[in-house]
């Protein structure tokens, strides 16, 4: 057996940071059951140097294997431990844009960009084509997109990505952003903007892109997509047809600053009641095999409730003790956690 370790990303949030290691410690148990074939063992948070790093052993890592740890929300550099000496191992990660494109967008109520990059991992490394994570073209979905948080972690991976947002300045917003980046960055990219209407009322936008990381892969058609829309999310299924992604990915609102709000329910601060009129969608919108991966604030919702309403839709909850290491404190009215669920 080898002896490895790699050094935790450095988090600008405090509180995040605390719990980084913990995370880092169940998104690799995550890997180690779906993408390494439980080769690893002996993970620990060790103290090296004066540094916190995440030490394991295996019998050998073969270069697929980096590739897949490469991809960890909090990996910042990978060491083999050679006679107590901490030898680089090259990092591969999915990344084809700069890392810019998450960090750069800063609002009030946006989710740890580390905290959706795990969220978005163990949700496809659940699926049943996840060996396929390094070379097949994910298409995910956020029917809860904010603005566009989840959505630019899958373009940073080279996956296609769909939103959906009731509130319309968000996606206004996230279509300045994302205009303005591309034009920045000299992507080579095809924009377009439509008005949503009823009855010639106006009810929404939308906005579509169509983009090459170069100019060579956009000429070819080897392009990524993007789409974002301004509605409930209950309307989800009227704009893509079912079994059309991969995974569902999404922080269900925490009860705090933000409510809950579909077409039957009035605003609320119960995600539950959220999940009883939306999961039957986004449950139609994955292909068999794919997967629901969501984060929730455990104050208003308890897990055992949370596991109902996705069992009463057919999905098989990822429930292994790996599954069960991502609870962690955001401050004193938030107690995150995180389900992923199957549909087989």
């Amino acid at each position: 057996m080898k002896d490895y370790a790699f050094l935790l990303l450095p988090a600008v949030n405090r509180v995040y940071a605390a719990a980084s290691a913990e995370l880092s410690v169940g998104e690799l148990a995550v890997f180690n059951e779906r993408l390494l074939d439980h080769r690893i063992t002996d993970v620990a948070e060790e103290n090296i140097g004066g540094v916190r790093y995440i030490r394991f052993s295996c019998d050998f890592l073969e270069d697929r294997d980096i590739r897949h740890l490469s991809n960890l929300s909090s990996v910042y550099a990978l060491f083999e431990i050679v006679d107590g000496l901490l030898r680089p191992i090259v990092l591969h990660p999915l990344a084809r844009l700069d890392d810019d494109l998450i960090s750069i967008q800063k609002y009030q109520g946006k989710t740890n960009e580390h905290f959706t990059k795990l969220l978005l991992n163990v949700t496809v490394a659940s699926t049943t084509f996840a060996n396929q994570m390094l070379t097949r073209q994910m298409t995910i979905i956020d029917p809860l997109c904010g603005r566009g948080t989840t959505l630019n972690q899958t373009l940073m991976y080279g996956w296609n990505a769909a939103g959906i947002e009731a509130d319309e300045h968000s996606v206004r917003a996230y279509d300045q952003f994302i205009s303005s980046y591309l034009k920045r960055k000299r992507i080579k990219h095809n924009f377009e903007r439509k008005i949503l209407r009823e009855q010639k009322n106006i009810v929404g936008r939308r906005f579509d892109v169509e983009m090459g990381v170069t100019k060579e892969e956009y000429k070819s058609g080897q392009t990524t997509r993007l789409t974002a829309i301004s509605a409930d999310t209950v309307r989800t299924s009227e704009f893509f047809k079912a079994r059309t992604f991969d995974a569902v990915v999404t922080d269900l609102p925490y009860g705090i600053r933000h409510g809950s709000r579909t077409a039957d329910v009035a605003l609320s601060r119960r995600p539950l009641e959220l999940l009883s009129v939306a999961l039957p969608v986004w449950t139609d919108l994955i292909r068999r095999g794919g997967t629901i991966g969501l984060a929730w604030n455990r104050h208003v919702a308890g897990r055992e409730k949370v596991v109902e309403a996705l069992k009463a839709n057919g999905l098989e909850v990822m429930e292994s003790p790996a599954y069960l290491t991502f609870r962690h404190v955001v401050d004193q009215s938030i107690t995150r956690d995180v389900i992923v669920a199957r549909k087989n």
